[in-house]
C-alpha cells in the first residue's frame, strides 16, 4: 500500500515523489520501464571514465530561481555557457545566428552593411524569429533573412522534424531565431550549468535514499497496477498510451544515439557542432566541454533524428501543430474526468515540448497546486 503511484523516473516524477516525501511525510512507488532513473538526463561513466549524456546532451539553464533553489538541494553546479556552430559551406558559425556570423560568412564591408540594416530595423539584442525576418519588406534583410534559412534553418528542420519550418507551430522556429548580437552564447537565461557530478548523482540524492519512495525498474506500469494499492496515480508517459489510443496515436519524433571516443584530449572547438545541409545527423556534442571533465580522451554524441514507432523507440519530442495540439485537447478533457483520482504531468503526459528548467517548475506547481492542499 502506498499513498501515490508515480509512473516514471524522470525530472516530473522525482521532483514530485521527493516532494510527496519531504513535505507530506507520504510514501510514493515510482515504477519505471527503463533500467535506471533520471528519464532522459541520466548519464553515466564509460568504459574511458567519461561522463556520458545517453540520451543526447542535457544542458540545464533557467531565469527560475525557484527551481535553482530546489535543485540545488540535490547537487552543485559547476558554471557552462553553452555555444553552438552550424557547418555552413564548410565554415562553422555561432548558433543562433547573429552578428558574429555574418562577419564569418560575407566579406567585411557587405557584412558592416548587413548588421547596420538588422540594427537600424530592430536594435541591438533583440530577437527575431527566421520566418518573421524573411517577411521583411527591405529587399536585402529578406535576401539575407532566404540565406539564413537556406543554410541553417531548413535542412536542419527537415532532418529533426521531417516537416518544412512552416508547416510547425511558430514556438519551434522561434526557440532559435537570429540573434541580433554579438553574443555567441546559444541561452541567454540568468543561471547556466551543469551538475557537478552529473545528473544521476542529482537524482539518486532526490529519490534514492528516501525510505518513503521504492522505485521498481524494468517494470511497466500496466503489469503490475492490480496488485498495488494506492491512493492516487501520478501519470508521466505519453497521455495518449494512459487512454490507450482511443482518439488516435499522438505523433512525436524519436533520435538514435551514436557515442564515439577518440584518442584525442579534444575533438572540436565546442560543445556541439550542427549540420544542417550535410551528413544525416543534426548535431555532434562533445561532452567534456559540458562536463569540464579533464581525460587524455573523449567522447561525442552523435544524433540522427527518425519516426517515433510504438514499441520499437522513444518518444523524445512531441510535435507541434495545430492538428496534433486539437488531438491532445482531446485526451486532456478525458483527463479532466478523472483529475481526483490521476495527475498527468511532464513532456508526455502534457504533449508539451518543455525545457528541463520548465519540466521542474511544472511538478512544483503541481505539488502546490494539486496534492499539497
Amino acid at each position: 500500500m502506498v499513498d501515490y503511484l508515480i509512473v516514471g523516473a524522470g525530472f516530473s516524477g522525482c521532483v514530485l515523489a521527493e516532494r510527496i516525501a519531504t513535505v507530506l511525510g507520504k510514501k510514493s512507488l515510482i515504477v519505471e520501464k527503463r533500467s535506471h532513473i533520471g528519464g532522459n538526463a541520466y548519464d553515466y561513466y564509460n568504459e574511458y571514465g567519461i561522463l556520458v549524456h545517453k540520451y543526447g546532451p542535457h544542458i540545464f539553464h533557467t531565469n527560475s530561481q525557484k527551481v535553482v533553489d530546489h535543485l540545488s538541494q540535490f547537487t552543485n553546479w559547476n558554471a557552462y555557457q553553452h555555444k553552438v556552430l552550424a557547418n555552413v559551406d564548410g565554415i562553422n558559425i555561432p548558433v543562433p545566428f547573429n552578428l558574429n556570423s555574418l562577419s564569418l560568412i560575407f566579406p567585411h564591408e557587405k557584412a558592416q552593411h548587413l548588421e547596420k540594416l538588422l540594427l537600424d530595423n530592430f536594435g541591438y539584442g533583440t530577437k527575431i524569429p527566421i520566418l518573421q525576418l524573411r517577411q521583411s519588406t527591405d529587399g536585402e534583410l529578406a535576401e539575407l533573412a532566404e540565406f539564413i534559412y537556406q543554410k541553417v534553418f531548413l535542412n536542419y528542420t527537415k532532418k529533426q522534424w521531417n516537416l518544412e519550418p512552416d508547416e510547425l507551430d511558430a514556438a519551434v522556429t522561434a526557440r532559435v531565431p537570429v540573434f541580433i548580437s554579438h553574443d555567441n552564447r546559444y541561452f541567454q537565461d540568468d543561471f547556466q550549468g551543469m551538475p557537478m557530478e552529473g545528473y544521476s548523482a542529482m537524482f539518486e540524492r532526490m529519490i534514492g535514499n528516501n525510505p518513503l519512495i521504492d522505485i521498481a525498474l524494468n517494470t511497466d506500469y500496466a503489469d503490475i497496477l492490480s496488485s498495488i494499492q494506492f491512493n492516487k496515480l501520478i501519470f508521466t508517459g505519453p497521455i495518449d498510451e494512459y487512454f490507450n489510443y482511443q482518439f488516435g496515436a499522438l505523433p512525436y519524433r524519436s533520435l538514435r544515439f551514436e557515442h564515439e571516443t577518440y584518442n584525442v584530449e579534444f575533438y572540436q572547438e565546442t560543445g556541439t557542432i550542427n549540420y544542417p545541409n550535410t551528413f544525416d545527423y543534426t548535431r555532434r556534442t562533445e561532452l567534456k566541454h559540458l562536463t569540464s571533465q579533464k581525460n587524455e580522451r573523449t567522447t561525442c554524441t552523435i544524433e540522427f533524428p527518425q519516426p517515433f514507432i510504438i514499441g520499437e523507440n522513444e518518444p523524445y519530442y512531441p510535435i507541434p501543430q495545430t492538428y496534433n495540439n486539437d488531438l491532445y485537447n482531446q485526451y486532456a478533457r478525458e483527463a479532466e474526468k478523472i483529475e481526483d483520482s490521476v495527475i498527468f504531468c511532464g513532456r508526455l503526459a502534457d504533449y508539451k515540448y518543455y525545457n528541463m528548467d520548465q519540466v521542474v517548475a511544472r511538478a512544483l506547481h503541481i505539488f502546490e497546486k494539486r496534492i499539497n492542499i
